[in-house]
């Protein structure tokens, strides 16, 4: 791989990982057709994919930082609900009997949106997780046929034309159910396939379950983030049995920071695209694409 290819890809990555057009169908047709070899597998991938989450990072930091202070208070209380758990276990053998017990009370865990909001992104991480581990190397397979792109880029342009249609609904954290943010999570796990756009896939999935337009975009966004960690992972744990050279590290660095300069200016873009429900553009080009694709895999047998 060269250092233009590299270029080229954190700008594909960057712009169509936040535009609802695909950013592994698209860095899978540009492998195929310009023939690039990174020689790691996925690796190069998932660190694009770190670029656009550096950029989520950027957006919405405020949240972020929020989350995770909620997330950790989520954790002390359960503990301190354990413990005191065990106890009123304890109280209630020594003193069966008695008229009176002096029970520990317990907290709420759930006891405001933010507190919601990490609860539901975990909730939508399971089935993601699930469906990424599993799949892995079927993804990874389907990203060398030009074909498999070509017909998920159709389905990303079905998804777009009903997300245009789609009114949405008022829900934030309060209102949406843990089923709704289950539904998204595996709406995020299928879009792990190339040619399915992961935003614009989730994002649709959020509006037809109800959520407010523009939270269906934060969440879109934001539940990434452990998807994305959590494929980093994966990767790096065959780190050291890859052979990285000077130059491609380098390569992966300009690209990483490429997508996310680039991904930094597009999550603003998405936002005034899903505000103004203008779809149709994007759905129109994935079903161009689409059709390209598959044309040229019948082409080139």
């Amino acid at each position: 791989m060269t250092l233009l290819q590299a270029v080229l890809m954190g700008i594909i990555q960057g712009l169509t990982e936040f535009l609802p057009v695909s950013s592994s169908g698209h860095l899978a047709l540009f492998k195929i057709l310009f023939h690039v070899e990174t020689d790691t597998g996925m690796l190069f991938d998932v660190l694009l994919h770190v670029g656009t989450l550096i950029a989520i990072c950027a957006v919405y930091y405020k949240d972020i930082v929020r989350l995770f202070v909620e997330g950790i208070c989520i954790v002390r209380d359960v503990l301190i609900n354990f413990a005191a758990l065990i106890k009123n276990l304890f109280l209630s053998i020594r003193d069966r009997g008695k008229d009176h017990v002096d029970y520990s009370p317990y907290r709420r865990i759930v006891n405001s949106s933010y507190r919601k909001f990490v609860v539901l992104i975990i909730v939508s991480t399971i089935p993601t997780g699930i469906i990424g581990f599993v799949g892995k190397d079927v993804v990874e397979q389907a990203s060398g046929l030009l074909i498999v792109p070509g017909i998920c880029l159709i389905a990303t342009a079905i998804l777009l034309f009903i997300a245009d249609r789609c009114k949405g609904g008022d829900k934030l954290p309060k209102d949406i159910t843990y089923t709704n943010a289950f539904v998204v999570g595996i709406a995020q796990g299928v879009a792990t396939l190339p040619g399915l756009s992961r935003s614009g896939t989730t994002i649709t999935a959020c509006l037809l379950s109800g959520f407010n337009r523009k939270f269906a975009v934060k969440y879109s966004f934001i539940m990434s983030i452990p998807a994305i960690l959590g494929a980093m992972v994966l990767e790096l744990k065959d780190f050291a049995d890859l052979s990285v050279s000077g130059m491609d590290i380098t390569c992966y660095i300009v690209g990483m920071v490429i997508a996310a300069v680039i991904g930094y200016i597009c999550i603003k873009t998405m936002l005034v695209i899903v505000r103004n429900r203008k779809f149709r553009v994007f759905a129109v080009y994935c079903l161009i694409v689409g059709l390209l694709s598959i044309g040229g895999f019948f082409y080139t047998l």
